[in-house]
């Protein structure tokens, strides 16, 4: 409904699990690594927990487009079932063909069995996969244990997967479940967004939306919407769909604080801001009773101050005329991030760019209308741009040019040079401008373009690394920082001990652990190395 009047090309805050509307923060990146390691190290069971819309299915649909083509995959979707309806429901999803005749639980596990033979011999594996396991009865907990027990001497036929909410982890505490929970190999518990996380992830899906121009939620709105939230992906989609379709009613063209509260109103209900007038009314109170006990009191102490020795008058009127030492000043106000009046869209470009080359020390100009990113690869460098947020300028650690809008939906270009605590150094026009984060997000919709030095036999394009190059590269640094690729072997163990290490040091990064030494993971590898050119933050105040 609001979507033509905001610019958007389709709602961006629908609760529908789309994949491209996924915002992988820190604690969905660490999700998705005890996933791939857990399902890599053969183990029997994986769980995987969180609130109700922490993003549970999502993050678990998200790791399995990274799996490999071998692996077989059943769900349960609904796990209030009974033992024989539940294998009767795990042979339907894997399409095994059951006897005819009479069934039973034994007739079950028996093709369940003949059938993860058959394919573990044709080099394929199989998962399954048990939503809202926490509803499980202990009955069918202890069948699924079962499952697990069947196995070769070399592995295990079957990994499970269990999806749910806090108390499926309570449960698996129970003395009589001691023996599944020893089973586990990888659990994650998956908790709300931060702030940052929350204002990065709307600005997410409104980007992928298509929305242009000003923000449509100021900084203090967004403040103000975590502190509703929680952090809570669900509650953000609901409260920022809700608040999107207020302002449009009220024909706005940004989310304020009122229209957010009543927002919040509409999704949680009337009563909810009750309780909060309730709990403010009560402070209040205490608050008035503190000042008529001073009022009424006041007289007693001014005739009783000679003898218990303290006059608060006088006390006062001297404070008041104190005078301000010298040498202190009123603070000085940051620079803003305002487009500069006398320059063009292009040229702050232009000089953004130039900023960058500096930064890298290369004898490169920009010109107007010139390719930047063709121009810097006769100097041994590439772009890489995206959009995201500031988590993901601080994990690639890279200076950048930022796009950037006014409130006029102007665009212009800013180099973003360092970053120092709270503070973001910026050539912007002439000089270095040092804004606070605050002005950068009021002006930044996510876009970026940094330089980069790729690796010897690195193509870019989906090419073979025809000389070897890039493996060698590869190779000495992961055994630079994870300590030992193991020398020799056949090929299939080094390609395999290769994609383990890079895997791991892909998790230690923060990366999505996706085996792929694409540009932000050889990024990232030369940075550890110390050989990655200039970054954004100093290696000791590095996050």
């Amino acid at each position: 409904m609001y979507q033509e009047h905001f610019g958007l090309k389709e709602n961006p805050f629908s609760i529908a699990p789309d994949p491209q509307y996924f915002f992988l923060s820190e604690g969905h990146r660490e999700a998705v690594a005890h996933l791939l390691y857990g399902v890599e190290s053969d183990g029997a069971f994986i769980l995987l927990t969180g609130e109700v819309g922490t993003g549970k299915t999502t993050t678990f649909r998200y790791f399995l487009d990274l799996l490999p083509d071998n692996v077989e995959i059943a769900f349960i979707l609904n796990p209030r079932l009974k033992v024989e309806e539940l294998l009767e429901a795990i042979a339907k999803e894997f399409r095994i063909a059951l006897p005819e005749g009479e069934k039973s639980n034994g007739k079950y596990v028996s093709a369940i069995y003949d059938y993860l033979l058959d394919i573990t011999e044709k080099g394929r594996r199989a998962i399954l996969v048990v939503e809202e396991a926490q509803n499980l009865s202990p009955e069918v907990l202890e069948q699924i244990r079962l499952l697990t027990n069947l196995e070769t001497r070399q592995r295990k036929l079957l990994q499970i997967i269990l999806i749910g909410q806090p108390e499926l982890r309570q449960m698996l505490e129970r003395p009589s479940l001691r023996q599944l929970s020893q089973r586990i190999t990888a659990r994650y518990h998956l908790g709300p967004l931060s702030p940052e996380e929350t204002l990065a992830y709307v600005r997410h899906r409104l980007t992928v939306a298509g929305a242009l121009g000003e923000p449509l939620f100021p900084p203090k709105t967004l403040k103000k919407l975590y502190r509703i939230s929680g952090g809570v992906p669900r509650l953000i989609n609901l409260l920022c769909d809700r608040a999107l379709l207020g302002a449009y009613v009220q024909e706005k063209r940004r989310v304020d604080l009122k229209t957010l509260k009543t927002a919040a109103q509409e999704v949680f209900g009337r009563g909810a801001s009750v309780k909060k007038r309730v709990r403010l009314t009560i402070p209040r109170l205490l608050l008035l009773l503190i000042v008529v006990l001073f009022l009424l009191s006041a007289p007693v102490i001014y005739l009783e101050k000679d003898r218990i020795g303290f006059d608060f008058f006088r006390l006062r009127k001297t404070a008041s005329i104190r005078a301000v030492p010298a040498g202190i000043s009123k603070p000085v106000p940051l620079p803003t991030l305002e487009k500069p009046a006398t320059l063009s869209t292009e040229e702050t470009r232009v000089r953004a760019f130039g900023a960058l080359a500096e930064r890298w020390g290369i004898p490169f100009r920009p010109s107007p209308g010139r390719d930047i990113c063709q121009g810097i690869e006769e100097f041994g460098l590439r772009c890489l741009s995206g959009k995201g947020g500031l988590t993901d300028l601080k994990q690639l650690n890279k200076p950048a040019v930022l796009t950037l809008r006014n409130e006029r939906g102007e665009a212009y270009f800013a180099a973003l040079l360092s970053l120092e605590g709270d503070l973001a150094a910026f050539a912007l026009g002439e000089g270095i401008r040092k804004v606070s984060l605050e002005e950068m997000e009021t002006k930044w919709q996510g876009a970026f373009t940094l330089f980069w030095k790729p690796p010897p036999g690195y193509s870019g394009k989906g090419g073979a690394d025809k000389t070897g190059a890039l493996r060698a590269w590869l190779d000495q640094k992961l055994g630079r920082i994870r300590s030992g690729l193991k020398e020799g072997g056949d090929k299939a163990s080094l390609i395999k001990e290769r994609q383990k290490a890079l895997r791991a040091f892909q998790v230690s990064a923060g990366l999505v652990p996706d085996g792929v030494a694409g540009p932000r993971t050889l990024i990232a590898l030369a940075d550890a190395a110390g050989d990655g050119g200039p970054t954004l933050i100093e290696k000791t105040g590095r996050p």
